[in-house]
């Protein structure tokens, strides 16, 4: 059963006592961050950017955690992948932040942020408001992806390789989260 304040599914699903809501902050940004790399290792290897889950798990994450937490556990996934874990598609370092693909990586923060404040907002509750925020999850990935990609091989280039091979697997990312989402809401209802 929701709780009656919950405004985000995590909320929901484990809204423990004041007490021991920086424990559980922190065990769900772990959670989150280990998701969102194995969600990395499900791919299409395609240059020079992927085809992987990555970004069905943060926008997946960000629509459940709400901005704040979603904020969190992203952090922890790039610092992670700074720091040389092997979180990303490809491994991990300062180099695939810089390189081609970090706009992508980057723009998981603005993701988590504007996606977490549409999960806060209700927008999780429903098929529609699913599929409009993974959208614009989507849209904020090719903007900050492709526009650093082309960086490195023009925008003609960018359009090319860095959006146009992801538009029919982002909208089936989307589908597939717009029939988890509020099936789990459904399934919290008394």
């Amino acid at each position: 059963m929701t709780h009656p304040s919950s405004t985000t599914l995590a909320e929901a699903l484990w809204s423990p006592p004041r007490a021991s809501s920086i424990p559980r902050a922190v065990f769900l940004a772990l959670a989150g961050s280990a998701l969102i790399a194995l969600s990395a290792r499900i791919q299409i290897p395609m240059w020079p950017v992927p085809v992987t889950m990555q970004t069905f798990a943060v926008l997946l994450i960000s629509l459940a955690f709400g901005s704040r937490l979603a904020l969190a556990t992203v952090g922890v996934h790039l610092l992670q992948g700074a720091l040389g874990l092997p979180v990303f598609a490809g491994g991990g370092g300062l180099a695939y932040l810089a390189g081609p693909t970090g706009g992508y990586l980057i723009s998981y923060l603005a993701i988590a942020f504007v996606v977490g404040r549409m999960g806060e907002s209700g927008w999780s509750r429903t098929v529609w408001g699913v599929t409009a925020a993974m959208l614009t999850g989507s849209a904020i990935i090719y903007l900050m992806g492709a526009g650093w990609l082309s960086l490195f091989v023009g925008l003609d280039k960018a359009v090319t390789l860095g959006i146009l091979p992801f538009l029919l697997g982002d909208m089936l990312k989307a589908a597939l989260a717009a029939a988890l989402l509020p099936a789990s809401w459904a399934l919290l209802r008394p």
